[in-house]
């Protein structure tokens, strides 16, 4: 299978609890089979809004810059990227693609285990109508089967 795709990662994000803005950060720290180090959501220090509903294939989001721009255009909607609430926003990845299969950011290996689904608490956190423009392309969860640090602007490549 020949892979068409070129990506990096233009941005890095983390929140130590719910309802917090999420910093932006020039690397991050993974923990393989947990999660971000200092994030909401690494498992068995769950302070995020769906902590509730504690999840391995949650241990990292990615987020398309690509929707962003189409929010802009097709909505008038500005989002920055630490806006949609996910961890690394990309850039030149078809990440609705990648379910179910495996990709590297620098030397870190990810499992994608499905899309991210939006919810109306981010157009709480917000005070944006952000929830339908991103329906269907509102990210991809993530296992982290190789853990380390990842940096702005790592390639992202499939395994």
């Amino acid at each position: 299978m020949t892979h068409a795709w070129n990506g990096r990662v233009i941005g890095l994000h983390k929140t130590p609890r719910a309802f917090l803005p999420m910093s932006s950060d020039n690397e991050l720290e993974l923990i393989a089979g947990k999660g971000i180090a200092g994030d909401r959501y690494c498992l068995g220090r769950e302070e995020g809004f769906y902590s509730q509903k504690p999840e391995d294939g949650r241990q990292i989001t990615f987020f398309e810059a690509e929707t962003l721009d189409a929010i802009e255009r097709d909505y008038k909607i500005t989002m920055r990227p630490e806006d949609h609430r996910r961890n690394v926003t990309t850039r030149g990845v078809p990440l609705n693609w990648l379910v179910h299969r495996r990709f590297y950011v620098g030397e870190c290996l990810f499992e994608a285990t499905r899309l991210s689904v939006p919810c109306k608490h981010i157009e709480e956190i917000l005070g944006k109508p952000v929830f339908n423009p991103m329906v269907h392309r509102s990210g991809l969860n993530c296992r982290i089967l190789i853990g380390g640090v990842i940096r702005l602007e790592d390639e992202i490549r499939p395994a």
